[in-house]
């Protein structure tokens, strides 16, 4: 299943070649991964840290054309392409589907850690099982 996020370009992600620095592409996967996440384990994003804390331990992008300001919103769409005995990988892209256009492409691996200590641990049935239902070969 595929989760869409819309993100809106504010002028300040604006560089001086008129498009979004590259940098921002990060931003804007951050916000639907952190979306993603809350809705996959059903907690709002500010509980789901303290529920299910992970933490990003690899993210590659790949950038396949400027995105512009404009007003309507592009989408992230997210899904879960890889689950393993302490981690998860994600696949993303920004995407604007009325035109049929894609802007970059991301793959982003989570590990599970304790809460007090952030010493990685197994994910446990109740996270694994959330996860499954979010499998998506897109």
């Amino acid at each position: 299943m595929t989760f869409v996020h819309p993100v809106l370009v504010r002028w300040s992600d604006i560089d001086s070649y008129d498009h979004v620095n590259n940098v921002r592409y990060f931003d804007y996967l951050q916000e639907a991964r952190i979306a993603f996440l809350a809705e996959v384990f059903g907690v709002g994003a500010d509980e789901f840290f303290g529920r299910s804390p992970v933490v990003l331990v690899s993210q590659t992008v790949d950038y396949l054309r400027p995105i512009l300001l404009r007003h309507p919103p592009y989408a992230v769409e997210v899904w879960v392409s890889a689950i393993g005995t302490s981690s998860y990988t994600l696949r993303s892209q920004i995407v604007d589907a009325a035109e049929g256009l894609t802007y970059c492409k991301a793959t982003s691996v989570l590990v599970a850690v304790t809460a007090d200590t952030h010493a990685k641990r197994p994910l446990d049935e109740t996270e694994r099982a959330a996860l499954e239902r979010h499998v998506s070969v897109a």
